[in-house]
């Protein structure tokens, strides 16, 4: 008899009554939670780019895609805003001189920061 597919990567059937029934075994992850970019990033895979979210999903790598996207978008945003703030001078001595015109500038340097990030991770 010849082996099917499944059977030759290394697959195994179990009898359950008269069926051959695969055993499938669904990998183990470590559950996190999924912050802000993650989530940004599962909607626009779903919306825009339908067969790479299908992939993902039907691969098992569509939660370990949105943890990293998640992860590296919010070191970047740090690094970023910390770049930004020092080519600003936006620092402590602003902050006791001025608090409401560093809270703005501060706003300011997010925005654009988190626009650079969701131009180049999420919709990249």
């Amino acid at each position: 008899m010849q082996k099917s597919f499944f059977e030759q990567m290394g697959g195994t059937y179990t009898q359950v009554g008269d069926y051959l029934l695969p055993d499938l075994v669904i990998e183990e992850v470590e559950l996190q939670p999924i912050g802000k970019y993650g989530r940004m990033r599962k909607r626009y895979l779903k919306e825009h780019r339908p067969v790479l979210y299908s992939n993902l999903l039907t691969g098992g790598k569509l939660y370990r895609h949105m943890t990293e996207i998640d992860q590296v978008c919010e070191e970047r945003m740090d690094l970023l805003t910390r770049q930004m703030a020092k080519q600003e001078g936006v620092n402590e001595a602003l902050k006791a001189a001025d608090q409401m015109e560093w809270v703005r500038r501060m706003n300011s340097i997010r925005k654009r920061a988190e626009e650079i990030i969701l131009h180049e991770l999420i919709f990249g």
